[in-house]
């Protein structure tokens, strides 16, 4: 989606950054924490007034994993596992989210990923076991992605039974069908 800040497209007549923050706000997580980079400015003034915190990558053009890096640099040392819920899982909702935490909760494991018919989505819960191994990925290492498949015999997977948690938003034409009548929650 160049030139457009895909995070601020309404989705349903919201802004898919809030409508995630909104679903993840809802959730049992303990802590919200947003890792802006591209336009943090115009991002941050859409969110303002929601109750997470707020930290920039200024390095956000090195990709996903730079700003998966600065969110675990702000996480507390007390934290046992983090959620990892990219923003433009635009149809995200808060009983997926709670799912990967309950099941973590029930039993520990490494990685608990969010799936659908057996297919890998999001949100991906990591637990304090591979936080080391997270501040060391990077795009050229296929990032969390082979983090994952590293530790592939270790992870759950906890089934939805809502292919939201597939459907990101890389380009105007998926986030016009995402904005569909056919996809409203």
């Amino acid at each position: 989606m160049h030139g457009v800040n895909k995070l601020l497209a309404k989705v349903g007549g919201i802004p898919m950054i809030r409508r995630v923050l909104q679903a993840a706000l809802e959730s049992k997580v303990d802590e919200v924490i947003v890792v802006l980079g591209f336009e943090a400015n115009k991002i941050h003034k859409e969110i303002e007034n929601l109750p997470c915190r707020i930290v920039i990558n200024k390095e956000y053009e090195k990709g996903q994993s730079s700003s998966l890096i600065v969110g675990m640099k702000a996480i507390k040392s007390s934290t046992h596992a983090v959620l990892i819920l990219p923003a433009d899982i635009a149809r995200i909702d808060t009983q997926s989210i709670n799912l990967v935490a309950t099941s973590y909760n029930k039993e520990d494991g490494s990685i608990v990923c969010a799936a659908h018919n057996g297919r890998l989505g999001h949100p991906i819960l990591l637990s304090k076991a591979v936080f080391d191994e997270i501040m060391m990925i990077t795009e050229e290492t296929s990032g969390l992605k082979s983090l994952v498949m590293k530790h592939r015999n270790e992870l759950r997977l906890v089934e939805t039974g809502n292919e939201n948690i597939l459907t990101d938003v890389d380009t105007p034409d998926e986030l016009r069908r995402l904005d569909s009548p056919s996809h409203e929650n």
